[in-house]
């Protein structure tokens, strides 16, 4: 198998056929991010040959998968011809698999027109995950996201149009101290317009080598508190009003919670109230500052 760095994939992906279709990220910008930082380039698609002979490979050990999951940052950025071609390359060593998904990040959705969507769900694309991480202006501005708040609400609406299933990773700790209440109110806005299968929420872990480490030295940005961050997610779970299954999944959060929503809410929200109400800050500060990886 060609694998390059570390595999990133989502928790719920775990029992996905993996095959590496690109390597690194194109946009490799964000403030917070350090996941790709062992990738000695910037982002590169693996050639056909390597692709098709993984696929042939991993069908020999895994022949009843259901589903083939792209590894790579954002392997959606590929072109429609592209992304036809791996389809096609799935179907050849899985003829029965039912969908393939991958990353993808919001402007990846972009250049494709709504016919070439609808064509892509057709060949199996479904499931997408984006790394939205928030529905916030200033925050998205300010971690140099790429993109903005109405280009989330305009190409989900086309993924929702075309029946094409997405997935959204949501960061906690994104807004920054003092600024939760605010960040808050507006990412429900735009989730609430929306319809995420999954949302999937991370805490945010700041390392040394990230860019946001230096701007919390410089005095720019202050992260907000573990209490903070619990809070932050009691709020959003609190202010959502669509159908979508809520959860933090991944070693970057200190406490899990999980549940469909509007369902589960206040059974969330009591979890919630109950740990905020008896955790002590400076042992998940411990918990944040051991976390090695993510």
């Amino acid at each position: 198998m060609h694998y390059t760095g570390t595999i990133w994939r989502p928790p719920y992906e775990a029992g996905s056929a993996l095959v590496q279709a690109t390597a690194g990220c194109t946009h490799h910008k964000c403030r917070f991010c350090t996941l790709y930082e062992d990738v000695p380039f910037k982002f590169r698609m693996s050639p056909l040959s390597e692709v098709e002979a993984d696929l042939k490979e991993i069908s020999r050990y895994y022949r009843n998968a259901k589903r083939v999951f792209f590894t790579g940052a954002n392997p959606f950025v590929l072109s429609f011809d592209k992304l036809k071609t791996l389809a096609g390359l799935v179907r050849k060593y899985y003829p029965k698999v039912q969908s393939i998904g991958c990353f993808a990040r919001i402007t990846d959705i972009t250049p494709k027109t709504t016919e070439q969507l609808r064509e892509l769900r057709g060949l199996g694309y479904n499931s997408l995950t984006i790394g939205v991480e928030a529905g916030d202006e200033e925050s998205l501005s300010f971690m140099h996201k790429g993109f903005g708040t109405k280009e989330i609400i305009e190409e989900c609406k086309r993924l929702d149009e075309v029946g094409m299933d997405y997935n959204f990773f949501y960061l906690a700790g994104i807004y920054g101290s003092g600024h939760m209440e605010e960040g808050v109110k507006n990412t429900a806005e735009v989730f609430n317009q929306l319809h995420p299968k999954v949302i999937v929420s991370s805490m945010l872990t700041v390392y040394p080598t990230s860019e946001l480490y230096q701007e919390i030295q410089d005095g720019n940005w202050k992260e907000e508190t573990e209490i903070e961050k619990l809070y932050e997610l009691r709020t959003l779970i609190e202010k959502l009003d669509i159908d979508t299954y809520f959860a933090t999944m991944g070693a970057s959060n200190c406490v899990n919670v999980e549940g469909h929503l509007p369902k589960d809410k206040k059974k969330m929200i009591k979890w919630l109230d109950e740990v905020i109400g008896s955790v002590d800050e400076k042992e998940l500060r411990r918990y944040r500052e051991n976390l090695r990886h993510l």
